[in-house]
This record gives structure tokens, sequence and C-alpha cells, in this order.
């Protein structure tokens, strides 16, 4: 990756296909459209991950569901204002994308590489059977003045050592996208079920300021 912009959001997952491109933007002309790849986790879950994709990088009136592809990219977020109020939307930014056959040995199937800074207090907590847990939000600058807001979870040692990070803390996050269910209240009568993403740490370092 070129710049040091692109060296602090580094994403890079192996998964099929589940879904057709639909239409989500365009800037200067040039058109990105959503697709949605599952990628195998070691138990025989998988995480169904959303990608971005330029309509200049693949023919998105093809469809390719089952299909097995190699993307690279950052993971971004936006806010997407509704019921009043915003709620944070995350997707894979495509900026490298190629069809490949079976599971490369080389090539981790779903990685993530963060550098950023703490932006809210972390949540620290234990499950009933007493598993150590702490939620972060991490900011990652983008260019021109952006940033992108990623949820985080640690586990274990992990948590313990996070939960002690201060809002504007400097870290630098290994680890993977896990996408998550969960149900929404919309009203008195009426939930919706969603999908909440986040990283799934797996090594965290705190740099001195």
């Amino acid at each position: 990756m070129a710049d040091k912009v692109f060296e602090n959001n580094q994403v890079s997952i192996v998964g099929e296909i589940t879904s057709d491109f639909t239409f989500s933007h365009e800037v200067y002309g040039e058109g990105f459209y959503m697709v949605e790849v599952a990628v195998s986790r070691l138990s025989n879950f998988a995480d169904y991950i959303p990608l971005m994709v330029s309509e200049r990088l693949i023919d998105v009136t093809q469809n390719y569901i089952g299909q097995k592809i190699y993307a690279t990219g950052q993971f971004r977020s936006y806010n997407k204002h509704e019921e009043n109020k915003n709620r944070l939307v995350l997707s894979v930014f495509v900026r490298e994308i190629e069809f490949v056959e079976g599971e490369d040995d080389e090539i981790k199937s779903n990685q993530i590489y963060l550098d950023g800074y703490i932006c809210k207090e972390p949540i620290y907590r234990k499950t009933p059977l007493g598993r150590e847990i702490a939620d972060l939000l991490i900011a990652v600058n983008r260019s021109y003045g952006k940033s992108d807001y990623i949820p985080c979870i640690c586990w274990g040692r992990n948590a313990r050592f996070a939960s002690g990070f201060e809002v504007g803390g400097h870290v630098q996050i290994w680890g993977r996208i896990q996408s998550r269910e969960y149900v929404k209240k919309i009203n008195e009568n009426d939930v919706e079920k969603r999908t909440a993403y986040e990283i799934s740490v797996s090594k965290i370092d705190f740099l001195e300021k």
C-alpha cells in the first residue's frame, strides 16, 4: 500500500459470494456496489461480511453467487440517519479483488490490522461463566480529515489490558472481522433482525504518547 493512510487500515478476506450486487452510490461518475461474502470460521460457522466494490474492479451485472474471491482493502464506516438517530454502517471498501480456486494455506481467510485511537471509554465486563470481555471503539484516520469508527471486542488477557485504556490512547490492533445477528425493537409491536460487525481482537498494542 503506497501511502501511510492505507497502511493504518488493512483488510484481506477470502470468501464465497452469497448475494447479487446492489447499487450503493456514485462518486464522480464511478458507481459503487454492495455484495455479501461468507467467510468461514474455524468452527462450522461463517461470518457474512459486506463488501463495497467499484464497478471498475468487476462486472457488477454478472451473477457470481457461489464463487470464491480474495479481496483486500479497508474497513470503513459511515453514519446512516434513521429513526431520528445515526446508525454506524460498516463494510469492507475493496481496493483489489480476484477470483480464487479452493483454499490457499498461505493466505489467512479473514484478517485485519488497524492503527487508531480510543474514542470512547472501554466497556469491561464478565460473562456469567467468568470470561472477560472489553468493548472498544477505535477511530482510524482516513485522508481528507475523515475517520472510520470501528467497534472492537477483546477477550481474556487482552480485555483486562484494554480495560485500562484512556480516551485518546493510540493503539494497534490485529484480528478478524466478525458478524453477529441481533434483534432491534422498532416500536411496541415490531422488531427487526439486524447484523452487527466488529473486530474480534487477537493482538493489541498500546503505543506510548
